[in-house]
């Protein structure tokens, strides 16, 4: 048997392959929620109703998913190129380190500017951490997955030497956690007494830029043209090493202001544990997205509904939340090769 490519699949051979690949993650999770012993039917009722059942568990799926949408941005718009930005979690960081820097009253701002300058430096942070990978990539060719991985344990070691050292707070009771922000640096609630900021809508104009980039600019066609065919695309007069350039400033921009995000709107300070894995997250994000951006909302939602209703499951059916990990890695392995049967048909000789 061979791959054999399809030049134009047709919109069903597009959309069937991923529906089945989800499907097929329900029936496999289903299986597994047998096996602990719960009713399959019943855990997975829970963890709609835990994510979606009310406006609580509405708004925290919303709230879980914010960080989620950057990462996810972050990735598909580095991966559309073929640049494979694995460390969104580190670019992730240093927006939050800049939003703790900038924001906790150590310089004084005109308060309506604030956030908004918080918000570029940041973005401006991310970019340039991702730009050292980009540039040992074009000029010297080193691999990006290996220096973008690197980059994520090089970053929290330098995040945990920071809150150990110059950002450690005095009134934080030993712990190691920057200052919190001042009132000003904090992005508002979106609902009174919930925690959903502003920072979703945020994640939300995001994808729309980035949608918009990506279909209606002259970047945007640059970087499919690179995705697709570096050498082609080199042919036809494209720069193909300041699209990737590009690429990356666009991608670290966007992971950064999911630490902004996080911090200026929910956490309010800077720890160690900001993070449990947003930007590897956004890698599954991104997948089952397509990478498309809108998609990344949807996909976003549907991660983030999974982990919040399995909190609930937990508790109410006595079922690891280990399930949740379990059904995320399935989905992720399935779309990958719901995506690559999409793109080939399975041929005997």
């Amino acid at each position: 048997m061979r791959l054999e490519p399809i030049n134009n699949p047709s919109f069903g051979r597009k959309l069937v392959p991923p529906a089945l690949a989800l499907s097929a993650t329900i029936v496999i999770a289903s299986l597994l929620a047998m096996i602990a012993g719960a009713n399959p039917f019943s855990v997975l009722g829970l963890i709609i109703k835990g994510a979606f059942g009310s406006k609580f568990a509405l708004l925290e799926t919303l709230n879980r998913a914010t960080p989620l949408i950057f990462t996810g941005l972050a990735v598909a718009v580095a991966f559309r190129a073929k640049f494979w930005n694995i460390g969104a979690e580190a670019q992730l960081y240093a927006g939050a380190l800049i939003t703790v820097l900038l924001g906790t009253g150590a310089l004084v701002w005109p308060s309506g500017l604030i956030l908004p300058v918080i918000a570029l430096i940041a973005v401006f942070a991310g970019a340039n951490l991702l730009l050292v990978p980009a540039l040992l990539k074009t000029r010297f060719g080193v691999d990006e997955v290996v220096t973008t991985l690197l980059f994520n344990f090089i970053f929290l070691l330098f995040i945990s030497m920071l809150l150990e050292g110059p950002l450690k707070d005095p009134m934080g009771m030993g712990w190691p956690k920057s200052a919190r922000l001042i009132p000003e640096a904090r992005l508002p609630r979106i609902v009174n007494g919930l925690r959903l900021h502003w920072g979703f809508a945020l994640a939300i104009i995001s994808a729309l830029c980035v949608w918009v980039i990506q279909t209606r600019s002259t970047l945007g066609y640059e970087m499919r043209a690179v995705g697709l065919n570096k050498q082609a695309a080199g042919f036809a007069g494209i720069p193909v090493n300041l699209v990737l350039v590009k690429t990356a400033l666009l991608s670290g921009g966007l992971a950064a202001l999911g630490g902004f995000s996080e911090v200026a709107g929910l956490k309010g300070s800077l720890t160690l544990d900001l993070s449990p894995g947003f930007g590897y997250t956004g890698i599954i994000v991104a997948m089952l997205a397509l990478l498309n951006p809108l998609g990344v909302v949807i996909a976003a939602l549907f991660v983030a509904g999974i982990f919040v209703g399995a909190d609930s499951m937990s508790r109410a059916a006595d079922v690891p939340t280990y399930l949740a990990d379990i059904m995320l890695a399935i989905s992720l392995l399935l779309m990958v090769l719901a995506i690559m049967l999409t793109r080939f048909r399975v041929v005997r000789d």
